[in-house]
């Protein structure tokens, strides 16, 4: 009786053995190697193959491998690209004098040839924009004047005052210095010619892989679209008003080398006075190309390298001003190419521009390549993280579809995470649910 007493009185104890540390995260069956991977689920394209592999540059000139890539190429609307430069490229020559047709049809098959290799082709076919906007500014003095279109001569000076209330060019032109004539010179006329070549070597070895690709189809079709409105829609520079006033203009007037005339006399060597006056397009004052090319070489600096963005920014204001001081541009022709490289740019980051890893200083320290603007799932904006609305991205591994310098293995791209996985997505899946259920598991046992 006494034993049974005290049985009751003694305070029952269960005997559960607690972790000593309890972390919240081992309660999610989402293991944490598959919540990094899912950071960037909606990256639209990723590569996670070896650094070597990934910087690589193809060293093959058999054509047989180029066609046999050609036949397994996925065909979408994007490949209208390269039947438009053709077109481009074949109206050209047609355009260009009736003379030496062997030569031409030689030019043609040769670039043909180019495009068809291996090692030439991860070159020639990113910059094919740039050598076809080289071919049709030049042929476009060849086109017969009774069909090119009226030449505006007010639409520009109108338009400038009724937008800054004044002619910001002849403002800024009325007073000329020597000094002044070199620190307009130097943008203008040396780095519109340089930069180019000096963006393309840093973007190449600094940058992330095929970044170099996507700036020379940017920057070849920008010029495309610059000449191409400049041919439908000519109109007169300012230093045209200066010369004639407002006077009607007709094609055979010569062109005007304007302020670089004076750089010209200061150096005392003919730079600029005679491709001036020859150019091919002398009524082509809207849109700005230097200004275009300025701002699109600038927004893709400053995406490569974004620490030295107030440079480029600094550099876009000093060419501006060049390009008034010099009596070449009226502003809104400054603001309308400035625009359509703007437009250009963020159309080339959201789909095609790969991302830049801050602790890489050069393309062969990267190990995989994120592509395309990267949007948030519903899911994961609100924490959850399950990544129920992600979408699988096309595979964009082809070399004809993307033009690339670096090589690429179909295999080794796929929408996916921002840390390389080198296992497949059903596999993955499959550990990452193995990894939760153990944890949990261990967790209620313990």
């Amino acid at each position: 009786m006494q034993d049974f007493s005290t049985l009751l009185q003694t305070r029952p104890k269960l005997h559960l053995k607690w972790p000593e540390t309890l972390h919240l995260s081992s309660l999610n069956p989402i293991s944490q190697r598959s919540k990094s991977g899912r950071r960037r689920s909606n990256s639209k394209r990723k590569s996670s193959n070896s650094p070597d592999k990934i910087a690589s540059l193809q060293t093959s000139f058999s054509t047989a491998e180029s066609l046999r890539s050609l036949r397994r190429h996925k065909w979408s609307l994007f490949d209208l690209q390269y039947v438009v430069l053709a077109a481009f490229t074949l109206g050209c020559l047609w355009v260009i004098e009736a003379r030496a047709p062997l030569l031409k049809t030689a030019a043609a098959s040769g670039y043909v040839l180019l495009l068809l290799m291996p090692a030439t082709r991860q070159f020639f076919l990113p910059s094919w924009p740039i050598w076809v906007y080289l071919l049709y500014f030049f042929s476009s003095r060849y086109i017969p004047t009774e069909v090119r279109p009226h030449i505006w001569v007010k639409v520009l000076p109108a338009l400038e005052n009724v937008l800054y209330g004044a002619n910001l060019s002849n403002i800024l032109s009325a007073h000329t210095h020597p000094i002044l004539d070199l620190f307009a010179w130097l943008p203008y006329g040396i780095g519109h010619f340089l930069n180019p070549a000096v963006c393309s070597n840093l973007m190449f070895i600094f940058a992330a892989p095929r970044t170099l690709p996507v700036f020379a189809k940017s920057f070849g079709w920008l010029n495309i679209i610059g000449v191409t409105m400049a041919l439908v829609f000519p109109c007169t520079p300012p230093w045209y008003e200066n010369l004639y006033g407002l006077e009607p203009a007709h094609y055979g007037m010569p062109g005007n080398p304007a302020g670089l005339a004076r750089v010209d006399a200061l150096f005392g060597v003919d730079m600029y006075t005679t491709s001036f006056s020859t150019a091919p397009v002398p009524f082509g004052a809207f849109p700005s190309m230097h200004a275009a090319s300025a701002v699109l070489h600038a927004l893709f600096m400053s995406h490569c390298f974004p620490r030295f963005r107030p440079f480029f920014i600094f550099y876009v204001g000093w060419l501006w001003w060049a390009t008034m001081y010099l009596g070449h541009h009226y502003a809104v022709d400054l603001v309308g190419g400035s625009l359509i490289s703007a437009i250009i740019f963020f159309v080339a980051r959201t789909r095609w521009l790969p991302h830049q890893q801050p602790d890489k200083s050069s393309r062969w320290e990267y190990d995989y390549v994120e592509i395309g603007e990267m949007r948030k799932a519903v899911d994961e904006e609100y924490g959850y993280g399950l990544g129920l609305l992600e979408t699988q991205g096309a595979d964009d591994s082809d070399v004809w579809s993307l033009g690339s310098s670096s090589g690429w293995d179909g295999s080794t791209i796929a929408s996916g995470s921002s840390s390389p996985i080198p296992t497949t997505g059903d596999r993955y899946s499959s550990e990452a649910k193995s990894a939760g259920e153990t944890e949990l598991t261990d967790v209620v046992v313990r």
